[in-house]
């Protein structure tokens, strides 16, 4: 069978509020991580694999890894975020995630994190399941943000 791969970036809309800001109403560097960590979440689970799916059919979970996040603008309160994702990379038992924070078109934040795929129950690594591993490895976007 044949799979067509989607490689757009999926974008996920996020709004700031109140409590992603510091005293000045600017987004707080850690609430980014939050942002990214939504549209990793929201990206699996508009492909069919919501998370507590793949930990109770698989006896798997992700789990970061490593982060590389290059802060380019401020984000403000009350600002509408375009935050995507794409694969840039996907090996056995993990996979490399381009992200990025957009505010109408303007490029605030680039990222690339790395998850690991666990066992649930061991909380060590593991191969992705074949047609997970399959479908991801057909949505690498090398080089991509």
């Amino acid at each position: 069978m044949t799979l067509h791969a989607d490689t757009a970036p999926f974008i996920f809309p996020t709004r700031v509020y109140w409590e992603d800001t510091d005293a000045g109403g600017v987004v707080y560097h850690a609430q980014y991580v939050a942002f990214l960590e939504r549209t990793r979440t929201e990206w699996l689970r508009a492909r069919g694999h919501a998370q507590e799916q793949l930990r109770q059919t698989h006896d798997l979970v992700f789990a970061v890894r490593a982060m590389r996040l290059d802060f380019l603008r401020p984000a403000r309160l009350d600002d509408l975020l375009q935050v995507s994702a794409a694969i840039q990379q996907c090996k056995r038992a993990s996979v490399v995630f381009m992200q990025t924070v957009e505010r109408d078109g303007e490029l605030l934040l680039t990222a690339e994190v790395k998850v690991a795929a666990l066992s649930a129950s061991g909380f060590r690594p593991v191969p992705l399941p074949e047609a997970l591993y399959e479908e991801f490895k057909q949505l690498e976007v090398p080089g991509r943000a």
